[in-house]
């Protein structure tokens, strides 16, 4: 028997269907295919991290002041109390000391951040090397990148903003980076200090920045990237089964849903041990922000440390031309250099595709060995990258092991552009090794163990044939891989169809796959 709330229920999903046509909008979205492999975990984690970033955030500004108004410290931390300070500071140390739960958020909001950042850089490894930005998803690598820039300008703007003295060597940096801008610098840091350093207004100008301009834009980026992704499918790798215009995978309900659900739980409780048991920027150690002092040792957060130590390393070379003086010394390392890295990063699906000349959809996944060219452009990139973040922490690499910071400044001047080329060469012939290894194994098979005596009286091995599944993760060529995914997907189809909804079949082992349409315009959009 119907009761008056099912049919209270059932009218107004009846009224809203009738004007938002949302009943197949939900059966569709419903029945969506989503591929397993770990990989694609890693895209998640960026997100639940924003996720955990977004609620600790709304509940430090509950108590943290935006301010550089001076007050005298009279709280629960003893070592600065009756000290002078900001108001962003004294605000800081009370969520730190006296505001319940405040420490621990503060921590799992860092924490939170770090780990963001960490998933942003090693999802876009992932998608590099195996070809996922290649067509039609050449968009969503450029929102990726997009969220790689405004994270790190989101990480300066919060560590910038409880203007404690390591805070404060930061923002002191950033001061002087734009002050080596051609003839515009010292306006621009006029304008956005409101002065003469330390100005009076960057604390006050960060605090909106940080919480409402760009939380806003990462979240309309996720938001886009997701849509892409929705409307595009996921890419998958090579397999029985699975074609450029299919989707092997589980359905996001209930299946991925669950698993999703208890992914996301899993990342929150590791962001909330860390809070709890792992301490980081404990800023009542450095005290308030004196622009008369340095902190000793003072590293940014590691997604910052590549800029620190390509400025390191850059020597000190000014130039001194029409009355102005120039500083190549800072503007290179700190603006050309990352303008560069940044533009070739989001620009390379365009710089592959013209150098290749492919123009067609790809919704297989390729292993790294299988483009040499790519995976070793990819690893002399990393290695790039990890030199200048150990220069980064040169005084710290020559206080600790007693050595001097100049030969090691000279040592990774050298290791900068020597690594990386001999990176290049060993990854490219090691992928190459790789891939004869494999063409061996197709052709000639697998050892058996057993030994079989030809009538010459040699004793030879016999081999037994690669199994199929194996043969098209192996396939080293685009051609050989789709021809025997092809053969491998007829065969499932023929013996699964005739059971099946349209559109869908279930072939050994429960995994659901959803067929592309026929139609030639939605050609490429399976991802």
């Amino acid at each position: 028997m119907t009761t008056a709330a099912e049919k209270v229920g059932a009218g107004t999903a009846t009224w809203v269907d009738d004007r938002l046509g949302s009943s197949n909008f939900v059966k569709r979205s419903l029945t969506k295919v989503f591929p397993d492999h770990w990989s694609f975990m890693l895209g998640e984690i960026a997100l639940y991290s924003f996720i955990v970033l977004l609620l600790s955030g709304t509940y430090l500004t509950l108590f943290f002041e935006g301010s550089s108004r001076e007050v005298i410290y009279n709280g629960a931390y003893l070592p600065l109390k009756g000290i002078p300070m900001s108001a962003a500071y004294e605000s800081t140390l009370r969520i730190s000391f006296e505001v319940r739960g405040g420490l621990i958020m503060r921590q799992i909001h860092h924490w939170a951040a770090l780990l963001f950042m960490a998933s942003i850089v090693v999802h876009l490894m992932r998608v590099f090397f195996t070809g996922a930005f290649r067509k039609p998803r050449e968009l969503n690598w450029l929102i990726g990148v997009l969220l790689l820039i405004t994270g790190l300008l989101e990480g300066f703007a919060g560590y910038s903003l409880p203007d404690d003295l390591l805070s404060g060597t930061g923002l002191r940096i950033a001061y002087s980076i734009m002050l080596s801008i051609p003839v515009l610098g010292t306006w621009v840091a006029f304008l956005l200090f409101g002065g003469e350093y330390p100005g009076g207004q960057i604390i006050e100008r960060l605090y909106p920045v940080h919480i409402l301009l760009i939380p806003g834009l990462i979240l309309g980026l996720i938001t886009f990237h997701m849509m892409l992704i929705w409307y595009q499918k996921h890419t998958q790798f090579a397999g029985p089964g699975r074609t450029e215009d299919n989707v092997v995978g589980s359905k996001i309900y209930p299946a991925y849903a669950a698993k999703a659900g208890g992914f996301f739980f899993l990342v929150f409780g590791v962001m909330a041990a860390l809070g709890g048991l792992a301490q980081i920027n404990p800023i009542w150690l450095y005290g308030p922000y004196d622009p008369s002092q340095v902190s000793a040792g003072s590293q940014p957060d590691w997604y910052i440390g590549f800029l620190d130590g390509s400025t390191r390393l850059m020597p000190n070379w000014e130039l001194r031309a029409l009355g102005h003086t120039f500083s190549p010394n800072v503007l290179v390392p700190t603006q050309v250099l990352p303008g560069v890295l940044f533009a070739l990063l989001m620009f390379y699906p365009f710089i592959e595709a013209k150098l290749t000349g492919d123009k067609g959809y790809h919704n297989l996944l390729d292993r790294p060995r299988d483009k040499p060219v790519r995976t070793a452009l990819g690893v002399m990139s990393i290695t790039f990258y990890v030199v200048l973040l150990i220069a980064g922490g040169n005084d710290i690499i020559a206080n600790i092991f007693h050595l001097s910071i100049n030969e090691i400044t000279y040592t990774l001047r050298t290791a900068l552009f020597v690594l990386p080329p001999i990176a290049y060469v060993i990854t490219k012939r090691f992928c190459l090794s790789l891939q004869r290894a494999d063409d061996e194994l197709i052709h000639h098979g697998i050892e058996s163990g057993t030994i079989r005596r030809l009538p010459s009286g040699e004793f030879v091995e016999e081999t037994v044939a690669v199994p199929a599944h194996y043969s098209v993760l192996m396939a080293t060529s685009d051609e050989r891989r789709a021809a025997i995914a092809h053969s491998e997907h007829e065969h499932a189809v023929a013996a699964a169809l005739p059971t099946r909804p349209r559109g869908f079949f279930r072939p050994k082992g429960g995994v659901i796959v959803e067929q592309a349409p026929a139609d030639k315009e939605l050609e490429g959009t399976v991802d």
